[in-house]
């Protein structure tokens, strides 16, 4: 199998502060992270050869005035995942320069939550957590199941389990009160956490994400090609990537302690990457923390804490900002949204403000999409330029 290692270099991204974007729709957010990421290149629409994105497909031509230029629609959930095809295209020397976008326009959906298909995720017939339209208690219930059962497994007590997620949700806020590109940009206390309204037992308030507009672009090139327009860009060390097939939903065997796919994807991703220790090889990590317990699994699942030894690291503080390993310094999907990459790509120029982490030389992208039983993830690391 061959490696993206070294082979593909980000020289320029924008991101659209994630909030309600009531005056404009889909293509306006995308034009705007679009452009920046153009700028921050240094770069004219004519210079990209072709685009992959997660949101509008063929829409994105209409948007940007590109001349015809092939655009490919990539969507696996939350994982969406077109910037690992487009490094493939251009690692294999079919293009030079191309652009990677995503866009979410949540608050126009005309529901109270996430309207998905009912074949998409309910295929089996066996519906975990709502009909076609889930709304926001129905994904959290979803979620919640893996709270219940991580304490029932590891024999940790309802008290103990929620100040580890509301020390979680703290430190998101704390983070995102520092990003000016955050939805929610104040902080809150642990009580306040730990005394919300329930949502989803024992999940409450402050351990959900919001629904919020938002939009990212990237736009990657091989390192040879690089060092001709910026001298701090951004170089893929390692991907990984992984699909379940639904098996979580029939067989009983099933921990609901962990994401498998996110196991393999992150095990690929580090093999890539020749890191053997990911706790202590990486200088920062941004997980995909839609809920807070998505960030507790997440940490043991991608290595970064022992199985069930999570909340022990979390009340130590080993991912606060000053921590052994920094986690979601974004604010995280929590506070911040989908900015996962964008996050990446400032740590590793030093251009991250009161966020930044001191001397990073591996940062750490983790996205999640799907439903209790079955997921998909993909994991991208990156480091600075040699």
């Amino acid at each position: 199998m061959g490696s993206l290692k070294d082979k593909i270099a980000v020289v320029g991204m924008g991101c659209v502060k994630s909030g309600e974007h009531w005056d404009k729709n889909e293509r306006d957010l995308t034009v705007d992270a679009v452009y920046e990421a153009l700028g921050d290149a240094g770069l004219a629409p004519k210079d990209i050869q072709a685009a992959w994105v997660g949101s509008e497909g063929s829409g994105l031509n209409a948007a940007m005035k590109f001349d015809y230029i092939p655009v490919s629609h990539v969507y696996n959930g939350c994982t969406t995942d077109g910037f690992r095809n487009a490094c493939a295209w251009v690692a294999a020397g079919c293009y030079d320069i191309v652009l990677v976008s995503g866009a979410a326009k949540q608050k126009d959906a005309g529901t109270t939550g996430i309207a998905v298909k009912s074949e998409a995720y309910m295929g089996s017939g066996v519906a975990v957590g709502g009909n076609a339209v889930l709304n926001s208690a129905g994904i959290a219930a979803n979620f919640a199941l893996y709270a219940v059962r991580y304490m029932h497994h590891y024999g940790y007590t309802e008290r103990q389990i929620k100040e580890a997620l509301a020390s979680l949700a703290v430190k998101g806020h704390r983070n995102g009160a520092l990003n000016p590109k955050a939805y929610f940009q104040k902080e809150i206390t642990l009580e306040q956490a730990l005394h919300a309204p329930l949502i989803a037992w024992p999940l409450g308030l402050y351990d959900c994400c919001a629904n919020v507009d938002g939009a990212s672009a990237a736009i990657i090139t091989r390192p040879e090609i690089a060092k001709h327009l910026r001298s701090d860009y951004v170089v893929l060390k390692g991907s990984g990537t992984a699909v379940g097939g639904g098996e979580g939903r029939l067989q009983q065997r099933y921990s609901f302690v962990g994401f498998p796919e996110n196991q393999l994807a992150g095990q690929r991703a580090y093999e890539m990457a020749g890191i053997k220790d990911p706790f202590k090889e990486l200088s920062h990590a941004e997980l995909h923390d839609a809920f807070t317990v998505n960030e507790l699994l997440d940490l043991e699942d991608l290595g970064l804490a022992a199985p069930g030894k999570a909340p022990e690291y979390i009340k130590a503080g080993a991912y606060d900002l000053e921590g052994q390993l920094p986690v979601n310094t974004s604010g995280g999907l929590k506070c911040c949204g989908q900015q996962m990459m964008y996050e990446c790509y400032q740590q590793l120029q030093g251009k991250a403000g009161p966020r930044q982490v001191k001397n990073p030389t591996l940062s750490l992208a983790h996205n999640q999409g799907g439903l209790a039983g079955t997921f998909s993830a993909v994991v991208n690391i990156f480091g600075a330029r040699d």
